[in-house]
């Protein structure tokens, strides 16, 4: 179709069918046009919206900026730097807030308003001359129709006059509408291009004002601002580079390691144990009572602080107290059917908490470690310095310091002494001896018992229909009958040590490897408490009494002794091996460590004099040359060891001159 240009106003008053199909042409455009108008005005309004928000934005991030000053964070580190460039950044953003705020005052009044005013005056107009025109035609149709209904025969003048009156009428008021209809039709054309266009003038000019008064504003004075931030943020990225490969390097030396990493207890056989810590953390289990018999574990993280151990639950913030750790003690005990457990114990003596580490070098870490707290160490100049002294000390100190071979060739075996005044008049061949290692004597990791406990055989069935004994070793006769008919009796005042179950009884050295891993517990447990004892040697028994209730508290057969002895270089350290049959049909073997007021070769001596009185009983002629040997006193009683002893004071035993009657 070829283009049109405008309605004819001169063919407005005849109507013709031509005249109608164009304007339907120009009205098509008009609705088209409107329908564009309409797009167009909500995509300005869209970016008038966005202009808005961004002016409401950068007033909002100004504001945020200036609150990083706030923020209580817990890591501060170069804070400042990053305060004063979020500051000067803040500046900034409010001379961009002014600028972007002008720009959404001139995009409102020469983007939106004109698409705004071309849409409600100029559209909105032709629509309402199009309804008057739809009108008037339709009321000049209706009096052309009532005109040319008028009757041919009996014409009435007057009728007819008033009917071409009112056909005149209508056509006047269609020909007015029709000529008001098409000029703004055809002045549409004209205004819509400029519709078109003005707006984004207005746009154009309004972001070319804002470009260039933020280059007015920024230009000079931004570039040294950002040419600094930029190096700085150069910076920071190099040192994040330089951090993250050596903590890629960290995880890869850290994921090299060895799988016993990993394993809770790899080196449980020969565990390297630092018994020098003042301190100590980590991971434990706690016993906690939640019944008369019933007990619940909870891992939790415990670690020393000073003289105390705290205790502090996955998540907690800090930790709580848990135990005073001066002047107590602690050893391992066993517990139920879990490993590495011990106990600590108040100064009192009260128990206190049962706690289990993950392996065995924990839990004698941890021991060693309260151990050397509970000293009070941590109070010294150097902790550590004087934790290593007095861990060498004690081990020196349970260390004999000979050998056992000099042993051996200083002087005889105390169970072949008959008497210590002849001694010196004895010749000991030098000879080889072959000295056994420590694992053929005592089994590695052998429990040792720091208290007295009853041999099984004193505890009597009661339903044997005999009279009921008491548990204890409480005898009701106090007397000892035994005692009066022995031939040999003789006290001692001993402090038990501790006892442990041994391999052999076929040399001493049995005796002296006990002596030293007994004390070297007791060293390093850091266990003073001593159960002291009178030793009452017979011809008969060995039998230790309390010295308070003059209760025994054990009683061993002579017969059963196989070996004793006394410490070389210690003189009132004693021990002796026990044989004790077994239910099974073997035997098993036993020694027992002492401390004595007196020499212990005299205790040896008394022992080996007991043995002998029982192997000659047999004899009567060699029991009266034995006893003719022994000086009797005046009152007839024979004297055992001649050279009495004196108590750890230096003063005279309270057993001095005990005697024995034949």
């Amino acid at each position: 179709m070829p283009a049109v240009d405008k309605l004819l106003l001169e063919e407005a008053l005849q109507d013709s069918p031509q005249t109608r199909s164009l304007l339907s042409v120009f009205e098509e455009d008009a609705g088209t046009l409107t329908d564009y108008a309409n797009q167009l005005l909500r995509a300005m309004q869209r970016v008038y919206g966005a202009q808005n928000e961004m002016c409401l934005a950068t007033q909002q991030l100004s504001k945020q900026l200036l609150a990083y000053e706030k923020q209580n964070f817990a890591l501060g580190k170069g804070d400042e730097e990053v305060i004063s460039t979020l500051h000067y950044f803040s500046e900034v953003v409010d001379k961009l807030n002014v600028l972007h705020s002008e720009l959404a005052k001139q995009l409102a009044d020469a983007m939106v308003l004109p698409v705004v005013q071309f849409r409600e005056k100029d559209l909105t107009e032709v629509s309402t001359l199009k309804d008057l025109f739809g009108l008037a035609s339709s009321e000049h149709d209706l009096s052309m129709a009532k005109y040319s209904r008028l009757p041919k025969k009996k014409e009435n003048e007057k009728v007819k006059a008033e009917v071409g009156k009112e056909v005149a009428a209508a056509r006047r008021k269609q020909h007015l509408a029709s000529l008001q209809y098409y000029s703004a039709l055809n002045a549409l054309q004209y205004r819509k291009r400029m519709a078109m266009v003005e707006p984004m003038m207005g746009f154009a000019h309004g972001q070319i004002n804002f470009f260039k008064k933020g280059a007015e504003m920024f230009s000079k004075s931004m570039d040294s601002f950002l040419s600094s931030v930029a190096d700085m943020v150069q910076s920071i990225q190099v040192e994040l580079e330089a951090e993250a490969e050596k903590m890629q390097l960290s995880q890869q030396e850290l994921l090299s390691v060895d799988e016993s990493v990993y394993t809770p207890d790899f080196d449980v056989a020969a565990p390297h144990v630092n018994r020098n810590l003042i301190q100590k953390a980590g991971y434990l289990n706690l016993r906690s009572k939640t019944g008369l018999v019933t007990t619940t574990w909870e891992r939790l993280y415990f670690f020393t602080q000073g003289g105390n151990l705290l205790c502090q639950p996955r998540g907690a913030v800090a930790g709580g107290l848990i135990q005073d750790l001066d002047n107590c003690s602690v050893m391992a005990v066993d517990c139920e059917d879990r490993r590495y457990c011990f106990q600590i114990t108040t100064p009192s003596g009260k128990p206190g908490i049962i706690l289990q580490a993950e392996s065995r070098k924990e839990n004698e870490e941890w021991i060693c470690a309260i151990n050397n707290i509970s000293r009070q160490i941590y109070l010294t100049d150097n902790p550590e310095a004087v934790a290593i002294k007095l861990n060498q000390t004690a081990l020196q100190a349970v260390t004999p310091i000979t050998s056992f071979g000099k042993k051996q060739e200083s002087s005889c075996p105390s169970q072949n002494l008959k008497n210590p005044e002849t001694e010196n008049d004895k010749i000991v061949p030098k000879t080889t001896i072959s000295i056994p290692k420590a694992e053929e004597l005592i089994a590695p990791g052998t429990p040792i018992q720091f208290d007295i406990v009853l041999p099984a055989t004193e505890f009597l069935d009661q339903n044997r229909g005999s009279r009921r004994i008491n548990p204890f070793g409480e005898t009701e006769d106090e007397s000892f009958p035994e005692a009066e008919d022995s031939l040999l009796q003789q006290m001692f005042i001993v402090r038990f040590l501790g006892s442990m179950a041994v391999k052999t009884d076929s040399t001493t050295e049995v005796i002296y490897e006990a002596m030293r891993q007994v004390l070297a517990a007791r060293a390093i447990h850091n266990i003073f408490r001593m159960t002291e004892s009178h030793l009452m040697v017979t011809s008969q028994t060995l039998r230790l009494i309390d010295p308070q209730t003059q209760v025994s508290r054990a009683n061993f057969e002579l017969t059963s002794v196989t070996q004793f002895a006394a410490h070389q270089e210690n003189k009132r350290l004693v021990g002796f091996v026990i044989r004790v049959p077994e239910s099974t049909g073997e035997e098993s073997l036993s020694t027992y460590i002492f401390e004595s007021n007196s020499e212990g070769e005299k205790i040896c001596y008394a022992i080996n004099l007991g043995k002998e009185i029982i192997e000659v009983q047999k004899d009567p002629e060699a029991l009266a040359q034995l006893m003719l040997s022994i000086p009797l006193t005046n009152d007839g009683k024979y004297v055992l060891l001649n050279d009495q002893s004196d108590d750890n004071d230096g003063n005279p035993s309270e057993n001095r001159g005990t005697e024995s009657e034949a």
